[in-house]
């Protein structure tokens, strides 16, 4: 393999980034230092691995220069060989197209579907998941949003979830988790124990930051009401609830979680923006052609992407065929397997158009 073109141009790129950063003036812009942050760490893999090509090389030669005088040097060649091959092939990867969003934050919108009240308490399962999973990887989150029901589920739910550190990036491991998640399991007001089938909706979009969206303050039409909770009744004396409409688009982005109106405002806001994002990123992608999509990469909840069996404990992915009977597990935040098949998945569409 002769590197890439582009291969010098990210190792120079990192050693810039690297010297921004230890620039103490860098630091006075927090979103600069944030971005520059997720830069360094998406390229970082890279020159360790071309440096250890590099080094591999080097290390290839004197083996054979010795081995031309002594035979006992050809296995530490041939050895060095294959180790090259094996670094070459993981700069292949590390140098595939990257999704330009994988180092940001994201917004994570969950929405009871058919199946009434079962449905409204799988969308709870689901939100308690994703915490869960959050929790292990270390991340932040916060609830920006959710509506109760009577009994205990989730009729919405709006999830921010933050990376604590740039090199852990949010939307590249929960970017797959868009799309219709079908649930299959016996209701508790089930007196046959017939197993009933309901679904929620998942939605979830990079987090925008205020400099990726310019939203103009009058193209925007600001309502404010009083929240209400469970069954509709009113749960707040003063109209601190907010409904924000981008008058150009008609979004609509409705917050009630806070008592205080400034504060559901501002969590609107970060909704709309990433939903602006996401509309003029689809735009772009339904105009990009169809060689440089991935097979996987979707967030359209009409498609049907997961089933959650209950009786037999499984989990299945339909996208890519991954099947496993820990749903316990999986309910309790363990989702480390399926990202991963979707994740590879990903990478082998991507390998495959390169080479197709």
């Amino acid at each position: 393999m002769s590197e890439p073109g582009r291969l010098p141009e990210l190792v120079a790129e990192y050693g810039e980034v690297e010297a921004a950063l230890a620039d103490p003036a860098v630091h006075a812009d927090a979103a600069r230092a944030r971005k520059l942050g997720r830069r360094f760490a998406e390229l970082g893999p890279i020159k360790a691995a071309a440096d250890e090509l590099a080094a591999a090389r080097d290390d290839l030669v004197a083996a054979r220069e010795l081995a031309a005088e002594d035979a006992s040097f050809a296995a530490e060649a041939a050895a060095l060989q294959v180790r090259i091959g094996e670094v070459e092939e993981r700069l292949r990867r590390l140098l595939l197209p990257r999704d330009p969003n994988d180092g940001k934050d994201v917004l994570l919108e969950i929405k009871a579907g058919e199946g009434g009240d079962e449905s409204a308490l799988f969308a709870g399962d689901l939100l308690r998941m994703y915490l869960r999973y959050a929790e292990r990887q270390g991340w932040q989150t916060e609830v920006l949003d959710n509506e109760p029901t009577d009994l205990g589920g989730t009729k919405s739910a709006t999830l921010a979830v933050r990376a604590r550190r740039s090199e852990h990036a949010v939307w590249a491991q929960l970017k797959f988790e868009g799309g219709v998640h079908r649930v299959q399991r016996v209701p508790a007001t089930e007196s046959q124990g017939r197993i009933h089938t309901s679904a929620a909706g998942v939605l979830v979009l990079p987090e925008a930051e205020e400099i990726d969206v310019e939203i103009d303050p009058n193209d925007l039409r600001i309502d404010v009401y009083r929240s209400s909770g469970p069954g509709g009744q009113s749960v707040n004396t003063t109209d601190s609830a907010v409904r924000i409409t981008h008058v150009p688009t008609g979004t609509v982005v409705s917050m009630q979680n806070e008592k205080s109106q400034l504060q559901n405002r501002e969590a609107a806001m970060r909704v709309l923006r990433a939903r602006l994002l996401a509309a003029a990123q689809d735009e772009a992608d339904a105009a990009a052609s169809d060689a440089r999509r991935s097979q996987v990469r979707t967030v359209d909840r009409s498609e049907r992407v997961r089933t959650y069996n209950f009786p037999e404990n499984r989990i299945s992915d339909h996208r890519v065929g991954f099947k496993a009977y820990n749903l316990d597990q999986v309910l309790d935040g363990a989702l480390d397997n399926v990202i991963a098949a979707l994740q590879h998945a990903d990478t082998e569409a991507l390998l495959a158009g390169q080479t197709g």
